[in-house]
């Protein structure tokens, strides 16, 4: 490793975490807030069993989790222009990340959901609650404490997962390394970097998930 390719890292580092910082993690955080309100809305209607509804979201899942996510960007980005829907890379990007997380997180709530005990439910119906009261105070805060560790590795799986949006043009971690790359020519030692850099945010993320799920079991004795 010469003198020149050490001060390409040395500049590019902070290049490449800026765009980190003011891109990936506000994607990331905002699409997987939206993603969890989509999952919990999702699973209730299919934990609920209303026929219609129920086979509206069904088929929601089956096609979102049915294509690639990389296609549900360009149909967004691209495709719909075509058809006079012009939506800003960005917004777009937050857009197909939230309803493909959701999809996928609305299984782990389903599960979660149906691992509650049916005498929980029962046990509220006999102290006189109703049924949205017993899904809020009872159901899903115990659902939710079963969902935390898998919706955790989701989030995480997220952070990478927005390198993709690249190929929409927004400007995050990966594409900044695009660029860098476009001008110094040393693909190896720059792609290795961005590695390392999303590797740094999965491993904070990381500790915090194992601190989250040790206030889980905490909170639940």
């Amino acid at each position: 490793m010469d003198g020149r390719l050490i001060g390409i890292l040395i500049d590019s580092f902070w290049k490449i975490l800026l765009p980190g910082l003011t891109a990936t993690i506000p994607l990331t955080i905002i699409s997987f807030s939206i993603a969890m309100v989509i999952a919990v809305i999702v699973a209730l209607i299919q934990f609920a069993n209303i026929r219609l509804l129920k086979q509206l979201c069904r088929f929601y899942i089956w096609v979102i989790r049915g294509t690639p996510l990389l296609v549900q960007l360009f149909v967004v980005f691209y495709g719909l222009p075509r058809v006079g829907v012009i939506i800003d890379p960005f917004p777009a990007a937050v857009i197909v990340f939230s309803i493909n997380e959701g999809a996928y997180s609305a299984e782990v709530v389903r599960a979660a959901l149906e691992a509650v005990p049916a005498g929980q439910i029962e046990a509220g119906y006999c102290v006189g609650m109703n049924y949205l009261q017993i899904m809020w105070h009872i159901v899903l805060p115990q659902a939710m404490r079963i969902a935390f560790p898998p919706l955790s590795n989701s989030l995480i799986a997220m952070v990478k997962d927005t390198s993709l949006a690249a190929n929409i043009t927004v400007v995050e971690m990966f594409m900044e390394t695009q660029r860098i790359v476009a001008r110094t020519w040393e693909p190896l030692a720059l792609y290795i970097e961005v590695g390392l850099i999303y590797l740094l945010f999965c491993t904070v993320l990381t500790k915090l998930q194992s601190f989250g799920e040790k206030r889980m079991r905490t909170y639940g004795k």
